[in-house]
C-alpha cells in the first residue's frame, strides 16, 4: 500500500504548529522568582510546560483509546481507530516542535539525549502515520506520557529549587510508582511482543531495534532516577549544570 501522505501531512503540520503556537501562549505566563532570574531555567521551564501539556492530554487520551479499542492490546499491529491515528500525529507534531525548539535555542548539546528519543520516537510513529500499521504499539508506547506528567512536575519543580515541599517528596514516591506503571511495563510488554512476532518482518526488525534502544535508554533514566531521589550523592559540579534530561 503507498504512505498515507495526503492526510498525514496536514494533521502532523497542525500538530506541530499548534504546540508551536501554545509554546507562545505560555511564555506570558509568569514565572517564578528562582526561575525567571535564569535564562536557561526560564527556557527549560517553558519548554517543560508545553510538555508537560502533552503529557495532560496524549496520556489521558491514550487510556480513552484503548477503553474504546482495547484490541489495541493484543492486536498490535493490526488494530486501528481515528481516534488512536488522530493521537499518534498529534504526539508527532509534539516531538517534531520539541526537536526544534532544542535546535533553535542551542540546547542541542545539553539536551541530545531528548534529540535522540525524539528521533527514534518519531520514526516509529511515521509506520502508524503513513503506513497505518502498529498504531495499537504507538498507543500503548503513549502511555508512558501518564508516567511523564509525575515526572514533568518533579523535574519543574527541581528547577525551581523546591525539593524542600511535601509535594515534592509525595510526588516522588508517585512518580516511581507510575514509571513502573505506564512506563516500564507497556514497554516490557511491547518488546516482548516484538521479540517473538514482529521482529520476523522488515517494518517489525526496524521498530524492534528502535524499541531496544529506547530500553536501554529507559533503564538509564530508572536508575538516574532512583540515584537522584532515593540515593542522593554529592550535588552536581557546574559542568553538569546544564544537563536537562537528569536533574
Amino acid at each position: 500500500t503507498l504512505p498515507l501522505l495526503r492526510p498525514a501531512l496536514p494533521l502532523l503540520l497542525g500538530a506541530t504548529l499548534t504546540f508551536r503556537a501554545l509554546r507562545r501562549a505560555l511564555c506570558r505566563l509568569p514565572l517564578p522568582a528562582h526561575v525567571r532570574t535564569d535564562p536557561l531555567r526560564t527556557w527549560r521551564w517553558h519548554n517543560l510546560l508545553v510538555s508537560f501539556a502533552h503529557s495532560i492530554v496524549s496520556g489521558i487520551w491514550a487510556l480513552l483509546c484503548l477503553w474504546q479499542t482495547p484490541e489495541m492490546l493484543v492486536e498490535i499491529e493490526t488494530a486501528w481507530s481515528l481516534s488512536g491515528y488522530l493521537l499518534v500525529c498529534f504526539s508527532a507534531g509534539y516531538f517534531i516542535h520539541d526537536t526544534v525548539d532544542i535546535v533553535v535555542s542551542h540546547q542541542a548539546r545539553a539536551s541530545w539525549e531528548y534529540l535522540v528519543h525524539h528521533v527514534m520516537a518519531m520514526g516509529a510513529f511515521f509506520s502508524g502515520i503513513f503506513w497505518s500499521s502498529f498504531v495499537g504499539g504507538g498507543v500503548l508506547t503513549l502511555l508512558v506520557e501518564v508516567s511523564n506528567i509525575f515526572l514533568t512536575i518533579r523535574m519543574m519543580m527541581k528547577i525551581n529549587n523546591a525539593q524542600d515541599l511535601l509535594l515534592y517528596r509525595v510526588n516522588k514516591y508517585v512518580n516511581l510508582v507510575m514509571y513502573f506503571l505506564f512506563r516500564l511495563a507497556p514497554q516490557a510488554y511491547l518488546t516482548n511482543f516484538f521479540l517473538q512476532y514482529a521482529g520476523q518482518r522488515t517494518l517489525g526488525t526496524f521498530l524492534l531495534g528502535i524499541l531496544l534502544m529506547l530500553d536501554v535508554m529507559i533503564l538509564i533514566y530508572f536508575s538516574r532516577l532512583l540515584r537522584s531521589d532515593f540515593c542522593p550523592g554529592p550535588v552536581p559540579g557546574q559542568q553538569h549544570k546544564d544537563k536537562f534530561l537528569t536533574e
